[in-house]
């Protein structure tokens, strides 16, 4: 039966509701004077009456049947006859914060924002008497919540102060507890954009409550902490954006790629139309000023509204969840894992694009996200992107095919062992299969390291140096023992070169910007030197390689190791700058096999956050420079920045000349370096600048369920940096 309109005599309708809270304070004259107003409907088992987020101003009445009140798919309440739903929408305007269904046949009584205007000028004394009967049942609501969420508290998490101390540059500020953070910061600082705030260096959204005494610093763009939350809150705002446009749809983020990332969306026809439409759909968000809602929910409701949205690896994830409650975040239905801090105001995210990409999308990251000043198509890719040049969209494009083409086999890998998602992987783990995964992906990677030197032997006839680079914490040195026994099963006898020892004395090294020798640079290199030997190795002559004394800074041009080529030898010549082709300026291209090393494939969580290689990497080195170096994770957070700095300028832009590439990445790895990761990052103090990476880290471990390192074979890459390799390095 389709919706229609009814009409009730006024009597009819006020004896039904003569047991409504919000009328009780009304005389039966009164009622059926309010009655009077009203416009009686009727819906189907079914209909929708009201859509949440909706901006009409109409106050419903229930008067036969029943209907079901959600919040963001989640049933929250079931309404009868005499209960009524709308009064915050009739009198203050705000949109519905739910959406109500007829769940059997529905008799409504509507009392419309134009007849209670009416009512207040005809009959202002019902017309006061229903505004005091709202404001009773709202205070009611409010209280039966304050007593439950006091009861969920237990009263030890409430504040103990009226007044509270806030130190913000050096300033002492006193403000009463619930104070939210934005409004103690400016929108801007040194024209980047205030994307969150740090309570004692931990990152929070700005619409955070004050709780106790702190001090507070503002989070920009400026920094990669900031850069990371104005970029996953891009995602966010996205899958809501795709929701409203498609409610069915199954739109998730990919891997990030610095200046841009991809989003997949399935089974769709019309993806051009849906890419046109999908940028005004953000801006739209944009322009209304979309809030974070910021919510815990238990663990078995959480459950409940991912598994109702087909979201199967998020209910995986949760069940291995081991707190009581899951905090989620929205900018309005579409509800994620809240894994850090967003941007609390969509106003503040005005720099992005959407771009079509063969079969996915591109969402493309502006200059706030970049920390530079940039035109839209001037696009800046983080360390971990292939090409660090791409100028362009056109250049966007091939970049991600590029990196697409290096994970594919890794990801087609992982899906035959069920392993898409973090919340699978953990499944695998309690199944007891962990012995199995470990085995069989410490197989995949010897696999692909035995297809490289396959590769390279059937071109021994030409091939004499093999050039091998990556960012740091690749995995490197233990990729280039595995290779050269590979290439001793083919026959082929490896000889090892370092780049590193043709360092130029330390006073003819260039210096950075801030004054600071640049060994990274490709300057710092004596070229002339490495060209001479190159030349004499490859016509078949001896030599003594060079050697850099790093405690003097001495450059040993005949300080090394004597060399000489042979027919059944291949020169290995290993570092930093290991792609660039002025390091082999002169020597024949078909004479040079290049190869790429960097862990590409990480895992996602949910549709929006997933693993970065960048912080895999970063892991790796706070472990092994801990167990190795005694150096701290603070010192190597801090200097992580200068790091990815050196990558970008001297590793990535060189990419694309790479004749094979290495995944170095093992799914289980997370789990492996949480044993010994989680401890390092807890030592960092909570005043140090390094904290608030620290803190993002743990919660990112904290995710995964642990595998102690006795599992991982002593030929792993990953034994190079957690100790017990089966290599000598």
């Amino acid at each position: 039966m389709a919706q229609g309109r009814i009409v009730l005599p006024a009597e009819d309708t006020a004896d039904v509701l003569a047991g409504s809270s919000v009328l009780g304070g009304l005389s039966a004259a009164e009622r059926r004077a309010l009655c009077a107003l009203l416009e009686t409907q009727r819906f189907p088992a079914g209909q929708l009456v009201v859509a949440q987020g909706a901006d009409d101003r109409s106050m419903h009445f229930c008067l036969a049947g029943r209907a079901s009140v959600t919040r963001s798919g989640v049933e929250v309440q079931q309404l009868g006859p005499g209960d009524h739903f709308g009064e915050l929408a009739l009198v203050s305007g705000t949109p519905r914060a739910a959406s109500v269904r007829a769940a059997t046949e529905l008799e409504l009584a509507t009392l419309t924002h134009e007849h209670y205007l009416t009512l207040h000028e005809s009959n202002p004394i019902v017309g006061r008497k229903l505004l005091e009967g709202i404001t009773r049942s709202v205070a009611s609501r409010l209280t039966d919540v304050t007593d439950g969420m006091r009861t969920l508290l237990r009263e030890h998490a409430l504040p103990r102060r009226t007044v509270l101390r806030v130190t913000i540059d050096g300033q002492l500020h006193r403000v009463h507890p619930g104070t939210a953070v934005g409004t103690l910061l400016p929108e801007h600082v040194a024209g980047k954009v205030v994307v969150a705030g740090l309570v004692n260096r931990t990152p929070v959204s700005l619409a955070s409550p004050i709780a106790s005494s702190c001090t507070l610093l503002p989070l920009t763009t400026d920094h990669w902490e900031g850069q990371r939350v104005y970029r996953t809150s891009l995602g966010l705002l996205l899958l809501e954006a795709a929701h409203r446009l498609l409610p069915h749809a199954k739109v998730h983020l990919g891997s990030s790629l610095g200046f841009a990332q991809r989003v997949h969306v399935a089974a769709l026809d019309d993806l051009d139309h849906f890419a046109r439409e999908l940028e005004p759909e953000m801006r739209r968000l944009v322009q209304d000023d979309a809030q974070l809602a910021e919510e815990l929910w238990n663990v078995e409701e959480a459950s409940e509204l991912f598994r109702q949205r087909g979201e199967t690896d998020v209910v995986e994830l949760l069940a291995t969840w081991r707190q009581p409650a899951v905090p989620l975040v929205s900018y309005g239905e579409v509800y994620v894992l809240d894994l850090q801090a967003l941007v609390s105001q969509a106003r503040r995210l005005r720099d992005f694009g959407i771009e079509r990409d063969d079969g996915s999308l591109l969402l493309l990251y502006g200059a706030e996200a970049t920390s530079r000043p940039a035109p839209r198509t001037s696009l800046v890719p983080a360390p971990d992107a292939p090409d660090a040049h791409a100028h362009s969209v056109g250049e966007a494009r091939e970049v991600t095919r590029q990196t697409r083409a290096m994970t594919l086999d890794q990801e087609r890998f992982l899906r035959a062992l069920a392993v898409t998602s973090v919340g699978a992987f953990n499944r695998t783990c309690v199944d007891g299969k962990v012995t199995e995964l470990v085995r069989v992906h410490e197989g995949f990677h010897e696999k692909a390291i035995g297809q490289i030197a396959d590769t390279i032997a059937a071109h021994r006839d030409t091939l004499r140096i093999v050039c091998v680079a990556g960012p740091s914490s690749s995995g490197k040195t233990t990729f280039i023992r595995r290779l050269r026994v590979q290439l001793q099963v083919n026959g082929i006898v490896p000889l090892g070169l370092s780049l590193d020892d043709y360092y130029l004395d330390r006073e003819r090294t260039p210096r950075d910007e801030h004054g600071e020798y640049d060994f990274e640079a490709l300057e710092a290199l004596d070229l002339p030197l490495l060209a001479r030997h190159l030349e004499t190795l490859l016509v078949g002559s001896a030599l003594r390689a060079a050697r850099y004394d790093f405690t003097t800074g001495k450059s040993l041009p005949k300080g090394g190791a004597e060399l000489q080529l042979g027919s059944d030898h291949i020169l290995m010549l290993e570092g930093i700058h290991g792609l660039n082709p002025a390091i082999v300026q002169g020597v024949p291209p078909e004479r040079v096999f290049r190869i790429f090393i960097c862990p590409l494939s990480q895992l996602p969580f949910d549709a929006l956050s997933r693993g970065h290689a960048s912080d895999v990497r970063l892991l790796r080195r706070i472990v092994r420079d801990r167990h190795q170096r005694a150096t701290q994770a603070a010192q190597n957070i801090l200097r992580w920045p200068s790091v990815r700095q050196g990558e970008r300028r001297h590793i990535f832009p060189f990419q694309h000349h790479a004749d094979a590439v290495f995944d170095s990445s093992l799914a289980y790895e997370p789990a492996v370096l949480k044993v010994y990761a989680e401890r390092y990052l807890l030592e960092v103090p909570h005043d140090s600048p390094a904290y608030t990476t620290a803190y993002r880290l743990l919660r990112l471990l904290d995710r995964f369920v642990t595998i102690y390192p006795d599992q991982v074979p002593p030929t792993s890459l990953l034994r190079e940096f957690i100790g017990g390799s089966g290599f000598e390095y």
